[in-house]
């Protein structure tokens, strides 16, 4: 994002967790557990692709004192069509009210690939991984690892931060870090800081459900607070092998809808 020339996204709560180490492990050991979790990524977008669900984003500027100056929110749901096409569609889109920030192009592709991130077998080329230590997050012990871009091609989108993979289904259960890349517009962008919880979905596959940030963005201009929520809810599963895509968004006709408070993030 950027100030009225950009804004950038959030930050969370997260005490930044030094791992503790249970086990060393040597270097053919993490090795292993690296590839394996990249399987199980892998295997798990494709099941994502498979299911529905509603999307609800939310940004906020808040001022110093932490009350509501601006918002943009828009609630979507994640659908097939009736030739099987998995789609986006737009259930509430309020007039944005933002003052001093405006979404770009990469704000949104961080929404939709970055903060829900996936670290798949084909994407583990693009990355640096390095092993931090092993770490329970809410009784589910987790191998801890900092992820970070290897170079920053065309205009693609990475992660920067760190993961937690459960050591049992060899998954990513968390995710803290910001979207980093090159940007497509010239101006003072800045993006926050995030952190997303997943959830097991039929008893098989962590799904993202839950993302927040909340963050001061330091534009030339002048410091300005914001919080981002993303919400995804309501995982159901369509039965057929589809691929998904954003963008091709159906008008704003149904009646607003009011979603069910968000759950609070794990501690």
């Amino acid at each position: 994002m950027r100030t009225l020339p950009w804004l950038a996204l959030m930050t969370l709560c997260a005490a930044t967790l030094a791992a503790q180490k249970s086990n060393d492990l040597s270097q053919a050991q993490i090795d292993d557990i690296v590839q394996k979790f990249a399987a199980k990524e892998a295997a798990f977008s494709k099941a994502r692709e498979a299911y529905t669900y509603r999307q609800t984003a939310r940004i906020q500027e808040l001022d110093e004192g932490g009350a509501i100056m601006g918002r943009w929110e828009t609630i979507s749901d994640i659908v097939f069509s009736q030739e099987g096409k998995r789609t986006e569609k737009v259930v509430r889109s309020p007039v944005p009210t933002l003052k001093n920030i405006t979404l770009t192009p990469e704000d949104l592709e961080d929404m939709r690939s970055v903060q829900p991130f996936v670290l798949t077998t084909t994407e583990l080329p693009k990355y640096l991984i390095r092993y931090l230590g092993h770490q329970n997050v809410d009784e589910i012990g987790c191998y801890v690892f900092a992820v970070k871009p290897k170079k920053i091609e065309g205009n693609q989108r990475y992660f920067a931060g760190q993961v937690w993979v459960d050591d049992r289904d060899l998954q990513i259960v968390k995710s803290y870090g910001r979207g980093v890349g090159n940007v497509s517009r010239k101006g003072d962008n800045q993006f926050p800081k995030f952190e997303t919880y997943r959830e097991q979905i039929d008893g098989k596959y962590w799904f993202p459900t839950y993302t927040v940030a909340n963050d001061t963005l330091h534009f030339q201009s002048g410091d300005q607070r914001i919080r981002q929520t993303m919400r995804y809810e309501d995982y159901k599963q369509f039965g057929a092998e589809t691929k998904i895509t954003f963008g091709d968004e159906v008008k704003d006709e149904a009646k607003p809808v009011t979603p069910a408070p968000p759950k609070p993030p794990a501690k």
